[in-house]
């Protein structure tokens, strides 16, 4: 994931806009079924910093508990607006994510990076589950290489090729060799939910130990990098984003401290981030 500039800032507002409207469908259904979420990542740092969106940012990330996540994924399809879907790789089987989506339907935000995916995402926030991390360094390692595994072998299911930071010689080994097993995967019929499965025996592998107090996102290739002890992942507080109240940890700041440094400080125009999309429709939401 990288930066550019919407060429058309009228395009990130709507996007924002929509963005805010699925967060706070999603907040009323998790206060109305008892469901503990969080803001998280630098949706938590907008909360904080701007009151809402990091200027250049267009999309939202909220994290859950596991339990609470099963539970969002099986009652919260009853619960929300007809005009409202919640997808991940249990729905489609193209999906190419091992987290979930909340989405409104008749709508397309593809990022450059989703282009050749046969699933095409609509306009959604990102919803992730949170598992226990094992007490010992070395327990730790081998679950988080093998998330890490799995979640880029989803990647690849899904397209031959995926975003990559680097140019040159590099970059064209690292792409033949993504082509590759993507066209292995699909020869052998690998598919979505087979490496969902997998990903997720890996990421609960120490869900069942209620000892362990530390929760991470294995969806990320650093999962400690926002890691959120039991307590805190529960002790929350409201604050305002955009114009809806969301929930974050009542330790926010050292949460975000230890995953970003000096969060306050905005950063030089080579480190921001955003999904500007190769494909953009807001269907019936197109105006305000």
């Amino acid at each position: 994931m990288s930066f550019d500039q919407y060429e058309n800032l009228e395009d990130l507002k709507r996007v924002q806009s929509l963005c805010t409207q699925i967060l706070g469908e999603l907040d009323r259904v998790c206060r109305k079924l008892d469901i503990h979420y969080v803001v998280y990542g630098g949706t938590a740092i907008g909360a904080v910093r701007h009151h809402g969106f990091i200027p250049w940012d267009d999309d939202v990330d909220v994290c859950m508990a596991r339990d609470d996540y099963e539970r969002f994924l099986k009652e919260a399809p009853e619960e929300i607006g007809h005009e409202y879907l919640i997808i991940n790789s249990r729905t489609e089987p193209c999906f190419p994510c091992t987290f979930s989506y909340m989405g409104l339907s008749e709508t397309f935000f593809v990022p450059e990076f989703y282009k050749e995916c046969e699933y095409k995402k609509p306009l959604s926030i990102d919803v992730f589950p949170l598992d226990r991390v094992p007490g010992d360094r070395k327990s730790y390692r081998k679950q988080a290489f093998r998330t890490w595994l799995w979640g880029r072998l989803a990647y690849l299911r899904a397209t031959s090729t995926p975003f990559l930071s680097f140019d040159g010689i590099k970059r064209s080994i690292v792409l033949a060799c993504c082509r590759i097993v993507h066209t292995l995967l699909v020869k052998f019929r690998i598919n979505m939910r087979f490496i969902q499965g997998k990903w997720d025996r890996a990421a609960q592998r120490f869900d069942d130990n209620s000892e362990l107090t530390m929760f991470a996102d294995y969806c990320d290739a650093d999962p400690l990098r926002w890691s959120i002890s039991e307590r805190d992942l529960f002790d929350t507080i409201d604050v305002p984003f955009e114009s809806i109240m969301v929930k974050i940890p009542r330790a926010y700041d050292e949460i975000l401290t230890r995953g970003y440094g000096d969060y306050m400080t905005l950063p030089p125009v080579d480190q921001r981030k955003n999904h500007k999309p190769f494909l953009l429709d807001f269907g019936p939401y197109g105006k305000s």
